[in-house]
């Protein structure tokens, strides 16, 4: 176990937290599931899942008071990972069944792949992935993903890794080594999501 890292699951009813939290402790952290937003500041890094709708995800962030806690918990230098909808809710603003305002905590948008692409959606399955940073290019390879909606981060120094289903997009963010987002699932992609874990959790 890692005694030099703290870490809270967050749980506001929209994520996977069984299989994040095994995957985490399988590669040696510690990790608390927390539901309660003064609770928040008490952890050096915060994992945002997320499976389902961002406007309802979104909901529930700021009725819990959850969604300010995040963005001052940010504001003090703790480390935000957001995985699939978590990542898209880091973004500013969801195009998703409508507009929806996000996190703020990196500036894009998150934008549909209908219209775009003439392949099955949601991306669904296994996907090359390609990090545009030197450090984390030794974890290329193939992750596992499940979302119809993709983010667009508006500064090409947010953008971590790229992957390619109809059109290149933006599969992980990441924000001065302190808020990352990946897209694709690491905790079901086996060693190399187990492996990316662990390197973005001991990075910065």
């Amino acid at each position: 176990m890692n005694d030099n890292m703290s870490i809270a699951l967050i749980d506001y009813g929209m994520g996977n937290l069984t299989s994040v939290r095994n995957s985490l402790k399988c590669i040696g952290f510690d990790v608390k599931v927390v539901d309660q937003k003064e609770a928040l500041f008490d952890f050096e890094t915060l994992i945002l899942p997320g499976v389902g709708a961002f406007a309802k995800a979104m909901e529930r962030l700021n009725y819990s008071g959850m969604a300010d806690a995040i963005k001052e918990a940010a504001q003090k230098g703790k480390r935000i990972v957001g995985i699939c909808l978590g990542m898209q809710l880091l973004l500013e603003e969801s195009h998703e069944f409508g507009n929806h305002k996000g996190l703020g905590l990196i500036k894009g948008d998150v934008l549909p792949f209908e219209d775009k692409i003439d392949l099955r959606i949601p991306h669904m399955g296994w996907n090359e992935t390609k990090s545009t940073k030197p450090e984390f290019e030794e974890l290329n390879g193939d992750y596992y993903f499940v979302h119809s909606f993709y983010c667009n981060p508006k500064n090409e120094k947010n953008v971590l890794f790229k992957t390619t289903y109809g059109i290149e997009y933006c599969s992980g963010i990441v924000e001065n080594n302190q808020i990352y987002g990946l897209q694709f699932h690491p905790e079901k992609s086996q060693k190399s999501g187990l492996e990316l874990l662990k390197k973005i959790l001991a990075h910065g």
